[in-house]
């Protein structure tokens, strides 16, 4: 090669590392569209508490459970106003469990689509369903699999009248503990009424990679609970003891997450929450402030 080829090849080397440079720097920079929210559950039923304190970090979103319901029903406007005052969205609702009890059935499906008639003059727009089926840590056969997927789907066909979408709560000591079992009840409900809302934790607990199920059921995916959890636990003789924990503090790959997230181009509500905090003397504001610096720092995640 002569000096003068040699020189422009050099030069367009220089050219073609100092645009990628300026491309990865433009990517870094791209604000996340992920929103990021966080669950009122530490606090315990003391929703006036968590608003003020949620609101105070910079969150945009909480999810409320169901004894909001229980204070606020007839006081919705209340509720609205103060979600306002607080700047707050209502990025998702615990509307609590699912009966697959033919006697019971009709006055749960009621019960939920109450739920959501309540979320939706709050101006959200989902509600979350779980279920407490599994006893003596017995797994569910497919055929009880089917059956609470059943009476999902008619929660959800419901829900969707009131513009509000029903999502389903994978969990530890229910039924949809582990990868399989959630697998068979994303086949087993309808993609338009019952969507997935990821439980990062619960799943990892039960045995799962929460990155690799973002991808799975990016066409379900709704909602995230960004969650972490600590196992086995120093002071418990059972290796499979957990306790949930501040984002960061636990097991779980929160990177990796948050990389499927980006790649799958993710852009509705990542919900934090923590169900108790972890330490004696701690407060539920202290915890989600560790949190929050987790996810600024650590994630790049902007609140």
């Amino acid at each position: 090669m002569s000096t003068s080829n040699r020189r422009q090849f050099i030069s367009e080397l220089t050219m073609i590392g100092a645009a990628s440079m300026l491309s990865q720097s433009l990517f870094a920079s791209k604000p996340s569209s992920i929103k990021i929210a966080y669950s009122a559950i530490t606090w315990g039923g003391k929703d006036l508490n968590a608003m003020q304190d949620i609101s105070s970090l910079g969150f945009k979103g909480i999810q409320l459970r169901a004894n909001a319901y229980d204070n606020y029903k007839t006081r919705v406007q209340e509720l609205k106003d103060l979600l306002a005052q607080h700047h707050l969205t209502l990025a998702m609702f615990s509307s609590g469990n699912v009966e697959v009890d033919s006697a019971r059935v009709s006055s749960n499906v009621d019960y939920h689509v109450a739920h959501a008639s309540f979320v939706k003059a709050l101006g959200g727009d989902a509600i979350q369903l779980t279920n407490s089926l599994r006893k003596n840590n017995q797994a569910p056969t497919k055929e009880e699999l089917k059956a609470l997927a059943k009476v999902m789907n008619q929660i959800g066909e419901q829900t969707a009248d009131l513009g509000v979408q029903t999502t389903y709560h994978n969990h530890m000591h229910q039924w949809g503990e582990t990868p399989e079992e959630v697998d068979i009840l994303m086949q087993e409900t309808n993609p338009t009424f019952v969507k997935m809302l990821l439980d990062v934790a619960h799943y990892h607990q039960g045995g799962g990679v929460p990155a690799k199920a973002v991808e799975q059921y990016k066409d379900r995916l709704f909602a995230l609970h960004i969650k972490d959890v600590k196992s086995p636990l120093a002071d418990k003789p059972d290796p499979k003891a957990y306790k949930f924990v501040e984002l960061g503090q636990g097991n779980v790959d929160l990177p990796a997450v948050f990389n499927a997230l980006a790649k799958i181009k993710f852009n509705r509500w990542a919900v934090v929450e923590l169900d108790g905090v972890p330490e004696p003397n701690r407060t539920p504001l202290e915890s989600a402030t560790i949190s929050k610096a987790y996810l600024n720092d650590k994630l790049k995640q902007k609140i």
